[in-house]
């Protein structure tokens, strides 16, 4: 793959500047840290290269292996919700191209790594997980994003608990580890439904007991794995 001219990397910052001063404008970008988050990660490099210059048109993409990277407006959403902070720890279900993870950790950890933010990320699709390292490390955020080849559905105990858990894939229900891998205080993200609709559900943890929220319609890939779907 050969890399961006100058006059690519110009065209580039130009179009993403643009679709994102249009979400700030029409209300989907609510907070600063996420619009400086979407103006800052290279979503070019999180695309197949074939793909690269529908980089900022807002629409899902597809990743290979069935897989998309999500429209920039639905992960303006989605970052929304979840609320993230300046060093935070998240896990992340569905790596997919890295574009997420990205986006979580120039929130999270790139902005100020004193704080020591750290993402963890989780990927069923073991070649999917080695495009998104290749991506994160071209893009700059491998040091802040650690991708985890394995079953979403059950967490990663190894680092919980989580202030922070994002899964951008669509479950039947919230899956049990997530609940128990969440920190007090903490927030989940989860689109819930069937393989063909969902709905965002908010999972809030506060002094022990659960609050769940529902948002907007959506409709991402199935989540695969013991607390989610069985099979594509």
């Amino acid at each position: 793959m050969k890399l961006p001219n100058t006059s690519d990397k110009w065209r580039f910052e130009n179009e993403r500047k643009k679709v994102v001063e249009y979400l700030w404008r029409i209300g989907i970008i609510k907070s600063e840290k996420v619009k400086k988050a979407l103006l800052n990660v290279p979503r070019e490099e999180f695309i197949p290269p074939h793909l690269r210059e529908y980089a900022y048109v807002d629409e899902p993409l597809p990743i290979g292996y069935g897989q998309t990277i999500s429209a920039i407006h639905m992960v303006a959403i989605m970052t929304e919700e979840l609320d993230p902070e300046s060093g935070h720890k998240v896990l992340e279900v569905g790596t997919g191209s890295g574009y997420q993870a990205a986006v979580l950790a120039e929130i999270v950890a790139k902005q100020d790594p004193s704080k020591k933010g750290h993402v963890y990320t989780i990927e069923k699709i073991s070649e999917l997980a080695e495009f998104a390292k290749k991506n994160l490390e071209r893009a700059s955020y491998s040091k802040y994003v650690t991708v985890i080849v394995g079953d979403g559905s059950l967490g990663y105990p190894e680092e919980a608990p989580y202030d922070r858990i994002i899964v951008t894939a669509g479950a039947p229900d919230v899956p049990k580890p997530l609940i128990e891998q969440l920190n007090d205080n903490g927030r989940l993200v989860i689109p819930v439904g069937n393989r063909f609709f969902q709905k965002l559900l908010v999972v809030e943890k506060k002094n022990g007991k659960i609050y769940k929220k529902w948002g907007i319609e959506c409709l991402f890939v199935p989540l695969i794995g013991k607390y989610g779907w069985t099979e594509y």
